[in-house]
């Protein structure tokens, strides 16, 4: 089979990294680890591992790019901004970013299933990498949301997906830690999303809300970057009755490579990758497991998260760049997995999710 077949990552916080890390993306891996090799003020400076030429060089065509602002009360430990207004403010200036980097080649925004095809073919020539990446906008935690009415606002903005929390409680429900329903202005924002043939994202809603969320909502559903509780003991990643109902919703679920979502027992900001012998093989284990339960490679992709606010100190050691997912071809190979199944993780089965979706 091809050695690099096409990748398409559901979920990267390039916006992020732009503007909060102030990396600029454009320029070598090297370049952007150098100008941090000082910085202390966060515990992944001169850890990246995501740049243009390095997504071009591991053959990523696509992803999906997130806007993410999260709002706290007065009272929380937790970073994000005063009033959904300031979150929304925030998440435009991530917008006018990206629309930055489409006006300089470097991104192509995709809407919609002739977009889609059209990228693809400029992707699948034969040796061909071109220079601008598609991506897909998505919203990672709601927030940021001020009344339904901006969402519709941010449809038409280009915004395609949709994760109505993120970390703690948030104004739509309970993420990541938390256990709670959806808020009654998540439900409202929960039918808005359905109205819009929006996509769910069930990545970082708590059991609580998961549960509230899949019992109200009709639409398609995908998980951008979610693993396996089974594999990693903690609320973060789905039970294996999870994933079964979300094969049984026809959704896709997407691999991360953060450390502390690939094992038991990691401990934030004291483990380290070496201690674990963390490796790609790792990730690999969370695929697998999806695909045992499903009792398919259908409903499986990457959603590496990478930068997420983490870099190579919590990675697994193999994966120096985010050209390195390429690694997993063989990886996967070894285990048995088909030609097919490979191209259906890497790139098929979401893309083949998105034709149904926008058909």
């Amino acid at each position: 089979m091809n050695p690099s077949p096409l990748l398409f990552d559901v979920h990267l916080d390039l916006a992020m990294n732009a503007l909060e890390w102030n990396r600029d993306l454009r320029g070598s891996l090297e370049s952007v680890r150098r100008r941090e090799q000082h910085l202390k003020d966060r515990p992944d400076r001169g850890n990246g591992v995501v740049t243009f030429p390095e997504m071009r060089r591991g053959r990523m065509g696509l992803c999906v790019a997130t806007q993410i602002a999260r709002t706290v009360d007065r009272f929380s430990r937790m970073p994000g901004w005063a009033s959904p207004e300031q979150a929304w403010a925030q998440t435009q200036g991530q917008l006018a970013w990206y629309r930055e980097m489409e006006s300089q080649g470097e991104l192509r925004q995709i809407r919609d299933r002739s977009g889609l095809e059209r990228h693809l073919t400029d992707w699948s020539a034969e040796g061909a990498t071109p220079k601008a990446i598609g991506y897909i906008l998505s919203l990672e935690g709601a927030d940021s949301i001020v009344t339904p009415a901006h969402l519709e606002r941010a449809y038409s903005q280009g915004l395609r997906a949709v994760g109505l929390t993120h970390y703690g409680p948030g104004r739509c429900g309970g993420g990541t830690d938390d256990d709670q329903p959806l808020t009654p202005f998540g439900r409202e924002l929960l039918a808005e999303v359905e109205r819009l043939g929006m996509i769910l994202d069930v990545t970082h809603l708590c059991d609580a809300s998961f549960r509230d969320a899949l019992d109200r909502f009709g639409g398609p559903v995908w998980a951008s970057h979610s693993n396996c509780r089974t594999l990693a003991d903690w609320n973060r990643q789905f039970t294996d009755e999870q994933i079964r109902e979300l094969v049984a919703r026809d959704a896709v679920i997407g691999v991360a490579v953060d450390a502390i979502m690939l094992v038991h027992g990691w401990r934030h900001l004291k483990s380290t990758p070496a201690e674990f012998q963390l490796t790609l093989e790792r990730v690999a284990d969370h695929i697998d497991h999806v695909c045992q339960i499903a009792g398919n490679a259908n409903h499986v992709g990457i959603g590496s998260d990478a930068d997420g606010a983490f870099g190579t100190e919590q990675m697994p050691q193999d994966l120096q760049s985010i050209a390195d997912l390429q690694r997993l071809v063989g990886i996967l190979g070894r285990r048995g997995y088909t030609q097919p199944d490979i191209e259906g993780i890497f790139s098929g089965n979401f893309l083949g999710f998105l034709r149904r979706v926008w058909s």
